[in-house]
């Protein structure tokens, strides 16, 4: 028998009681487990099976489906669990997460991030943000790796700056007829993605930018993973589907007298 914490970034249903939980873990990384009769209402494993718990667990298999044998939770995350915004964030985090690894291959450094992450989308801090920073911090595990510290074709690090995905980084001034799809961006926007990219999480501190600039970054984000990632998952199309949401009601609400 194995022993473990983790935190669940998955559940599935599995028969007509059991689960399928995928656990991210301190010592094996990413591994997936049958809880029998987790369903249940009485299953003494119920509480431990839910999404975002963080837990100790013990399991029988050492490769491919393991089988859940005891759970005990850790902590939770009641405050993302209870806002629908705050659930699609971090429900695309541990989603991407999930697509990014293969199965038992630990990682501490990327266990503490995305235990981070969800800490302090707990703890009320911009959920938009976090899953931003989550989203640079990712490049590098789905093997990607922009040059954000200066121009990627000179190497100067004095801007301005514009994306170019084409290069797979920015580039500067005089290189911009090299790249006539490259990406604006401003000042701010460079400075943000260079400090969710570049700097550790436990030091880049709580970040107070508006709306506007967050969406800025946003779009950078977007057109970065959407031209180079090959994913498309469906938690991000309904974080898109979300911000439409917001546009349409800000919009009512300035129509409004």
């Amino acid at each position: 028998m194995e022993r473990c914490e983790g935190l669940i970034i998955r559940v599935m249903d599995y028969r007509e009681s059991d689960k399928i939980i995928r656990l991210y873990t301190k010592e094996f990384g990413k591994i997936s487990l049958v809880a029998r009769g987790a369903k249940k209402s009485n299953s003494r494993i119920a509480a431990a099976t839910q999404l975002f718990t963080y837990g100790e667990f013990m399991f029988f298999g050492n490769k491919g489906l393991g089988t859940l044998q005891q759970g005990e939770v850790i902590e939770r995350f009641p405050t993302i669990a209870s806002d629908i915004f705050t659930t699609a964030y971090g429900s695309y985090c541990v989603d991407l997460l999930d697509k990014a690894v293969e199965e038992r291959e630990p990682n501490q450094a990327l266990f503490q991030l995305i235990y981070q992450v969800l800490e302090s989308m707990n703890a009320g801090e911009d959920a938009q943000v976090l899953s931003q920073i989550f989203e640079m911090k990712m490049l590098n595990t789905l093997g990607h790796y922009p040059e954000l510290r200066g121009c990627v074709l000179t190497g100067d690090t004095e801007g301005p700056f514009d994306l170019s995905i084409k290069n797979n980084g920015l580039i500067t001034q005089r290189c911009f007829e090299d790249d006539p799809h490259r990406m604006h961006l401003s000042d701010k926007v460079v400075y943000l993605l260079r400090l969710y990219y570049l700097l550790d999480f436990s030091r880049i501190g709580k970040i107070d930018v508006n709306q506007a600039t967050t969406d800025e970054v946003q779009r950078a984000i977007d057109a970065y993973y959407d031209e180079v990632s090959g994913l498309n998952l469906k938690t991000k199309r309904f974080l898109k589907q979300m911000s439409t949401w917001s546009t349409d009601l800000q919009k009512k609400d300035g129509g409004t007298t």
